[in-house]
């Protein structure tokens, strides 16, 4: 089975529905998912920005947000000392680094919607 990393942009746009979903979607079917166990909080993180922008969807934003527990995501430790040897030389955030760092580490493709994120990994 063909084994994908995903990230925050691309699972913040899954789970609150944003117009990018359905190419998440597609991209995600018929692939073993794994992250860095990363992924929760900054969903936790984009679900918090989102309450702050639109406070009035809060029970729907919070009950997306549980959802995303149901989704067969395999949360996988990253070596941080690696991560960070990468990020330095990518020029991107810890936090990016990591998916890049798994995705390079398991010989996996990286679904994202971070264009940074994703030039570094054409690289």
């Amino acid at each position: 089975m063909l084994v994908k990393v995903v990230d925050a942009s691309a699972m913040g746009a899954l789970v609150f529905a944003e117009p990018e979903a359905d190419d998440v979607a597609r991209a995600m079917s018929a692939a073993k998912l794994i992250a860095p166990s990363l992924l929760a909080y900054e969903l936790a993180s984009i679900c918090l920005k989102k309450i702050a922008k639109y406070p009035k969807k809060t029970n729907e934003l919070v009950a997306a947000f549980q959802m995303a527990d149901r989704l067969a995501i395999e949360m996988v430790s990253v070596d941080l000392n690696e991560v960070i040897v990468l990020a330095r030389q990518a020029t991107l955030t810890t936090y990016d680094a990591c998916y890049l760092w798994l995705a390079q580490e398991t010989g996996a493709s990286l679904i994202t919607l971070d264009k940074k994120l994703q030039k570094a990994a054409d690289r």
